[in-house]
């Protein structure tokens, strides 16, 4: 195992266009082929997390056949897994273990499927009265279809309502079930029941039999009740790789008892961009932020309100259903506040053994916290109870605490407070300002040995490009702060959203009014300060399309001049993480398209069609250009890692303040370039010198051969990266 290169699956680009790729991926050095969900999704699903049939591989792709076609091209295959949820789809109907469900109640074989609360609330009614039909034995609301329970259909339509195993609710009410986060429409799955789980990966588990599969990779493994014992059933089934979408948290690491071989790489995507920040500016750009913004509050108050505002406006239903499994009413405020104040997504408390050490100090952690914002008896009794207490409160506690980081967090305080977008990453910290060599050498000598690493994937919140480009500005405080004051004087809406829109018209130009626009209105949305995804104002977005289009044509000129400047320098972080990425501990993964450069933003941005076409042509006649020197990086970094061991040690080279330097047992040496305005203006490498390890060393991007210690000047003077084999 060398390497993954992951593709977004859709109804445009199935099995058969995949199988067009392999060639080209076999040439750039891809390991292995990495796909998003396979299994039955929604028809028209562009992501496939949205399963409504686990029995079969998804038609629009090639069905079965077309998968097994896919392998036979010799690539080894890894799949996407969807353990936590399946979808509620439209119409219900074509969901056959949830009709069975809902029309039988409890009494159904598959009612042990779904986490219900019986009789199951189903938030799908709109603000107006009626819609109701009774069609046989359907009841029918718009396109929404019901089953009607067996021997009611006679009755008068109040009387059936009432005689229901569900409750039709509105829209905005909490589900009687467990969801993925807030999202109504996907409902989760009990996999800790044994026949759900064999059920669920019946034909996933064959086709690894078969050979079709050779890997998994978890979504959401915190959603689970309990993930180490599920990751234990799972183990035996999978002689390949298992990786799973596990956010850390700072230096939060992967629990110890987990069968696996590590997360998806959020960990090490977040220590490589902080590693390209300058620590310096940090008081400068908070300045900057608050001045444009007007908000003054700190990343930790911002992070609480932000998790207050979800639990309430989102998870109400989760709290009182938490609070009902504690068996006290009362403690309604400190469960809120305790979700409100945990660190990470999840503890793992399991029911029924002694709590961990580091789950109960985080706990305790965070209870030490929410005492202070609400009675502090309660909170301790809480805290008490969700490490100790009724089994059901215990997993409930944690599988709640994932949602409400995910929501607050990553789609709410996010989108509030971003002094330097670029920190502001699933699993970042926008408030911890860069690392120096010596942490990050710490971090990378801890990873285990396959875990995955990444620099972008379907779902971070901008591409590795854009985060190169934003990390110069930490470069640059005074001259980005006189920048942005000269663009936000010409145009200018909401202070709460034009500094992010600035940031990320700089860092993702140049991009059309469409793709500027969508993406302004996911951001307001997402933030919730003014409108949201539930409570919608069509004149506060129509002021957002006004916004984008006049940003782009009055300051666009200006725009397009700052960001030459900053590719100067971001050119030198995109080449430098990549190498650092694709050469340092763990299986690295290359997200499409990008080995060369992708300025894209938060999905579905991120998601858009890869030209590949355009990068075969080039991969066949490479350039100078920025893009075909991160594709010859790509490209050598990837062959490398073929040539040797996935284990070998990481040894760190001192490179002093403005390089990042390893070696990879005795084969490989790794040098990148770090903070390159600094260095300009230090005026460049001077007589700094690198100790290579003993032997001699071949560059593989120029061919120059070095031995001993070799000046950075001239080890560095055509590209600011040296890949070196031994």
């Amino acid at each position: 195992m060398t390497s993954t290169y992951r593709v977004q699956l859709t109804p445009d680009f199935g099995f058969a266009e995949a199988a067009d790729l392999v060639d080209y991926l076999r040439e750039l050095g891809a390991g292995r082929l990495y796909l998003s969900p396979i299994l039955q999704a929604v028809r028209e699903s562009r992501h496939g997390y949205d399963v409504v049939d686990h029995a079969r591989i998804r038609d629009e792709f090639g069905g079965e056949e077309g998968l097994r076609a896919l392998a036979a091209r010799g690539m080894p295959l890894i799949s996407d897994i969807v353990p936590n949820h399946m979808t509620v789809p439209l119409p219900e109907s074509e969901n056959v273990q949830l009709w069975s469900a809902l029309r039988d109640g409890p009494e159904s074989p598959h009612a042990r499927w779904f986490d219900f609360q019986w009789p199951v609330a189903l938030p799908v009614l709109g603000d107006e009265p009626g819609g109701l039909v009774v069609d046989g034995e359907v009841l029918r609301y718009y396109d929404h279809e019901f089953p009607i329970r067996p021997g009611t259909g006679h009755l008068p339509l109040p009387e059936l309502l009432e005689a229901q195993h569900y409750r039709l609710v509105n829209w905005r009410e909490s589900p009687g079930y467990r969801r993925f986060f807030d999202v109504s429409s996907l409902m989760g799955l009990r996999v800790e029941d044994p026949e759900v789980f064999q059920a669920t990966h019946a034909v996933t588990f064959r086709l690894i039999d078969d050979g079709v599969i050779e890997g998994l990779r978890v979504d959401h493994p915190d959603g689970l009740a309990d993930p180490r014992g599920y990751l234990r059933r799972l183990r035996p089934h999978v002689p390949g790789p298992l990786w799973v979408e596990k956010i850390l948290i700072d230096d939060e690491r992967l629990p110890s008892d987990w069968p696996c071989d590590g997360t998806t790489g959020y960990d090490a995507l977040n220590m490589i961009t902080r590693l390209l920040v300058d620590p310096s500016s940090r008081e400068r750009l908070i300045e900057t932020f608050a001045r444009h913004t007007g908000v003054r509050d700190g990343y930790e108050d911002v992070r609480h309100e932000s998790k207050k505002h979800v639990i309430e406006l989102f998870f109400r239903g989760e709290v009182d259903r938490l609070t009902a499994d504690l068996g006290d009413p009362g403690l309604r405020d400190a469960v809120a506040e305790l979700l409100a104040a945990m660190p990470v997504y999840r503890a793992y408390v399991n029911p029924g053994e002694q709590p961990p050490e580091e789950s109960v100090r985080l706990i305790q952690e965070a209870a030490r916290e929410a005492a202070a914002r609400t009675d502090p008896d309660a909170v301790a009794k809480t805290a008490n109870l969700v490490l100790y207490g009724p089994p059901e409160a215990v997993t409930r506690f944690q599988q709640t605490c994932g949602p409400v980081m995910a929501k607050g967090v990553e789609d709410t305080a996010l989108y509030r407070w971003y002094p330097l977008a670029c920190l502001n990453e699933v699993g970042g910290e926008p408030d911890r300002f860069g690392v120096t060599p010596d942490e990050f050498h710490a971090f990378a000598a801890g990873l285990p040995p396959r875990t995955m690493t990444t620099l972008s994937t379907h779902d971070t919140k901008r591409s590795e490009d854009v985060r190169a480009r934003l990390a110069v500005l930490s470069e640059m405080p005074e001259e980005w702060a006189l920048a942005v004051d000269s663009w936000a004087a010409s145009v200018s809406f909401d202070p709460r959203l034009d500094y992010l829109a600035w940031q990320s018209l700089m860092a993702a130009w140049p991009i059309s009014v469409e793709r500027f626009t969508d993406y302004l209105l996911k951001g307001a949305r997402e933030a919730k300060t003014t409108i949201s995804w539930m409570n919608p104002d069509p004149a506060y977005e129509d002021g957002v399309r006004e916004f984008a289009r006049r940003a782009i044509e009055v300051c666009g000129y200006s725009v397009a001049s700052f960001t030459e400047v900053v590719d100067r320098y971001a050119r030198v972080n995109s080449l430098g993480q990549k190498v650092v990425q694709l050469l340092m501990p763990g299986v690295p993964d290359v997200y499409q398209g990008n080995e060369i450069t992708d300025f894209s933003l938060v999905d579905p941005d991120n998601r858009r069609p890869v030209d590949f076409e355009r990068r075969r042509r080039l991969l066949a006649a490479p350039d100078d250009s920025w893009d075909g020197q991160k594709l010859l990086v790509t490209t050598t970094a990837l062959k490398l890692r073929q040539r040797f061991d996935p284990e070998a040690a990481y040894t760190p080279i001192e490179a002093g303040e403005h390089a990042i330097a390893f070696a990879r047992g005795d084969r490989a040496v790794a040098v990148a370039t770090r903070l390159p305005v600094g260095l300009e203006r230090r005026g460049g490498w001077g007589s700094e010198t690198l100790a290579l390890p003993p032997g001699r060393w071949r560059d593989l991007l120029t061919g120059a051969e070095h031995t001993g210690r070799i000046p950075m000047a001239h080890l560095l003077s055509r590209y600011p990266i040296a890949i070196l084999e031994g």
